[in-house]
This record gives C-alpha cells, sequence and structure tokens, in this order.
C-alpha cells in the first residue's frame, strides 16, 4: 500500500498550516482509501486495479492536491481575517472611547475654571452690572459645552431664610438675578444628556447646565467590547476546530475569558502534546 501512502503525501505536499492537523487529515485520507481498496478487492478486483479505482474516486492526485490546497487556503485566510477584525475593533473601541473620556474630563476641568472666573468677577459686587455680564457671556462663549448659566445672588437666601433651610432649596424655587442661555452642538445621535454644575460662596451661587456625552461612551465601550469578543470566540472556535479540540466548554471559556480562556486552551493543548511525547 505504499501507492496509497505516496498518493496522500503528495495531496498533501505543498499544504501549509498546523502540522498536527495535517497528519490527522492525511491519516484519514489514508484509511478511507484503505477501506475503499480492501472493498474493491473483496469484490473481486485485483490489488492494483483497487488502488487505481479509489484513487480516482477520490478525485485524482492533482484535482485533490488543488481542493486540499484551497481549503486550507481558504479557512487561513478566514480566520486571519476574522482576528484582524477583532483587533481592529478592540483597538478602534480603545481610542474613541479615551477620546471622548479624555474630552469628557476636559469639559469638566474648563467648567471649574468658568465657575472660578465668574466668582472673581462677582466678587465684592451686590448687583450684576452689563460689563459684568458681557464678561460672563464672553467667558460661557469660549467653551462648546457650557448652554445656561444662572445667577442667584445668596444675600436674598438670608432674606428667605424663614423659608428656605439651604441655598439647593432656595434656587429650586427662586429667579435667577442674571440668566445667559445658548444652543451648543447636541445631535440626537449623541445620546446627549445636560446636567446641572453648581457652585457658590457666601455672596454669589452660579449654576451652569452642561452637555455630557457619557451615555454616548458606554454604548461606544459596550457595542465594541461585544463586537471584539464576538468575533475573537469566533476565531478561537475556528482553531479549536481545525485542532479538534472544539467543545462546548472551550466556546464558553472563549466567550466568557477571552485571551485568558484561550491561553488556557492554549496550555492545555501543549500539556498533552507534551504527554504524548513522554
Amino acid at each position: 500500500m505504499k501507492q496509497i501512502e505516496a498518493f496522500v503525501n503528495e495531496v498533501y505536499h505543498s499544504v501549509g498550516g498546523n502540522k498536527k492537523e495535517i497528519e490527522e487529515l492525511k491519516a484519514e485520507m489514508k484509511n478511507h482509501l484503505l477501506e475503499a481498496v480492501h472493498e474493491l478487492k473483496s469484490e473481486g478486483k485485483s490489488e492494483q486495479e483497487a488502488i487505481n479505482v479509489a484513487m480516482e474516486r477520490f478525485g485524482g492526485e492533482k484535482e485533490m492536491r488543488s481542493v486540499v490546497g484551497q481549503l486550507f487556503k481558504v479557512q487561513k485566510v478566514f480566520a486571519k481575517w476574522v482576528l484582524n477584525l477583532a483587533l481592529i475593533s478592540f483597538f478602534t473601541t480603545a481610542i474613541v472611547f479615551g477620546v471622548i473620556w479624555s474630552t469628557e474630563e476636559q469639559n469638566a476641568h474648563e467648567n471649574s475654571i468658568v465657575a472660578t472666573y465668574i466668582f472673581d468677577v462677582l466678587e465684592g459686587k451686590e448687583v450684576i452690572s452689563e460689563d459684568m455680564e458681557e464678561e460672563i457671556i464672553d467667558l460661557v462663549r469660549e467653551t462648546d459645552q457650557i448652554s445656561k448659566v444662572k445667577i442667584f445672588n445668596v444675600r436674598d437666601l438670608k432674606k428667605e431664610s424663614e423659608n428656605y433651610s439651604s441655598i439647593f432649596e432656595y434656587i429650586k424655587n427662586a429667579k435667577p438675578n442674571y440668566q445667559y442661555q445658548r444652543a451648543v452642538w447636541a445631535p440626537e445621535w449623541l445620546l446627549v444628556d445636560f446636567f446641572p454644575y453648581g457652585n457658590g460662596d457666601s455672596e454669589w451661587y452660579v449654576e451652569m447646565e452642561t452637555r455630557h456625552i457619557g451615555s454616548f461612551m458606554t454604548l461606544v465601550l459596550f457595542v465594541g467590547v461585544t463586537i471584539y469578543v464576538t468575533l475573537f470566540t469566533i476565531w478561537a472556535t475556528i482553531n479549536a476546530y481545525h485542532h479538534r479540540r472544539l467543545n462546548a466548554g472551550w466556546v464558553i471559556a472563549f466567550a466568557l475569558f477571552n485571551i485568558v480562556g484561550y491561553l488556557v486552551y492554549y496550555l492545555v493543548g501543549k500539556r498533552k502534546q507534551l504527554f504524548k511525547i513522554g
């Protein structure tokens, strides 16, 4: 049966990939051919005739080599694309999330600076003049996330102390001594939220309404991580299938533990290999 072995070796001669997997496939093809030869011989054909017919039924050496080569190539390219898409998804998500997080942090810092500058404008004053209003408007316009500013004279709280227990209760019902409002960039797809930002001292209380895109940032993280985990799980599952070690447990491990799950799968495979060699 050296002719069968030579046929199988020639079919897989130029196939690249996992050596263990190739050896297993070669053994499987050889077994199928030997079974076919045995059946043909039992039907009355000579050994050489049975070998020739069996190899012809497999499509011949050239055709089988082409089919096997294309199959390995397609599987390899597909798995590579899946892994590349997973990595692209991971790094894109990390970059977009990082940019949004950095922007939100910068805006929070800017809100604090604007509030401080407004207090500088108000310091020592009992009323807000037109010049002070212009200064406050200029400060707000230098940002792109502050949509509203309300300024309350806390001295009024003292006058209303019998009716209000704190400045926070007071501003819910009181009319601001000064208010400036403008439209800021806030498309619906950005899932924009507007939150209050307040600060005060013994003379003035300043409340600003600021734009936040934390919901969009969370959505980006959730979608990006979901796509990455799904693609990585598919890639790892393809590898496990090629290694003939695919089972539900490994798929769950890849999906839940990602790289750690695949590392455990790899180490278990190495250990089994060493055990066989030993």
